[in-house]
């Protein structure tokens, strides 16, 4: 079993378990979305500016690994023609199950975001991707992917995570981790995540995550920064991530 095997049966199982990233949303949610009421996250607790969408209707939407029918129903909601790829059955299932519920229709796709997408060259207008190549060893060529399916002139919006979770214990009071965290690499680091029923993560530099987009030929149009939500380091107002707003220039 490989490394993204791994991670899709943990994420299947924080599922069973109530995870707040497998919640999908309920109706009075989704009808709030259609008379214009509506917020979506990449990050944990900041929602994103509206103006980073603008007018969605009409607009063609890859949510990648964004199933579990959260941020796939808004956009539905608000008239964009949506696509949903994740590696995750249960998030999938979600996914299926809430666009049954409310009527709509979407591709959804199970796939592995590391390879390449099964997508035709510029057939976005948005990549939407919340935090998620924490569970990836390298993330460049999932930039180069996105780059690829995006129209000209279309936008990748997606969250990522600091280097910052990955040096600290599991209270976040002590620096134990060299960087970069790799548990295909570091025996060590692998026992801590098994230890916590983590999965498979990496850590990703600002050079990997900010300077990948610039080198898959984004050009970046905005940021923020975002903290865990909770524990010690949120309560210190210590920024674990970051969402980036990049644009495909047009041709």
């Amino acid at each position: 079993m490989d490394y993204q095997d791994i991670n899709a049966k943990t994420i299947d199982r924080w599922i069973e378990e109530g995870w707040e990233w497998g919640k999908p949303i309920s109706h009075e949610v989704f009808e709030k979305a259609k008379n214009g009421n509506w917020e979506l996250f990449l990050t944990p607790t900041k929602p994103v500016p509206h103006e980073w969408f603008g007018d969605l209707k009409g607009k063609r939407i890859l949510g990648l690994a964004s199933g579990g029918g959260q941020q796939m129903p808004i956009f539905a909601a608000l008239g964009a023609e949506c696509t949903v790829l994740d590696y995750s059955e249960k998030q999938i299932e979600s996914e299926r199950m809430v666009a049954e519920r409310e009527g709509y229709d979407i591709r959804i796709i199970r796939g592995d975001m590391t390879k390449r997408l099964p997508f035709e060259d510029g057939e976005f207008d948005i990549v939407f991707n919340p935090v998620s190549n924490c569970y990836v060893e390298e993330v460049l060529p999932i930039w180069k992917e996105c780059y690829r399916v995006l129209k000209a002139g279309g936008y990748l919006i997606a969250g990522t995570d600091h280097y910052v979770n990955y040096l600290v214990d599991e209270d976040e009071e002590r620096i134990i981790n060299s960087l970069p965290f790799n548990p295909l690499k570091n025996p060590d680091q692998m026992k801590q995540l098994e230890e916590q029923d983590a999965g498979v993560q990496f850590s990703h530099s600002l050079e990997e995550q900010i300077g990948g987009q610039l080198r898959a030929g984004f050009t970046l149009m905005d940021l923020y920064e975002d903290t865990n939500g909770e524990g010690r380091l949120h309560e210190l107002g210590i920024p674990t991530f970051i969402a980036m707003r990049s644009r495909k220039p047009l041709d």
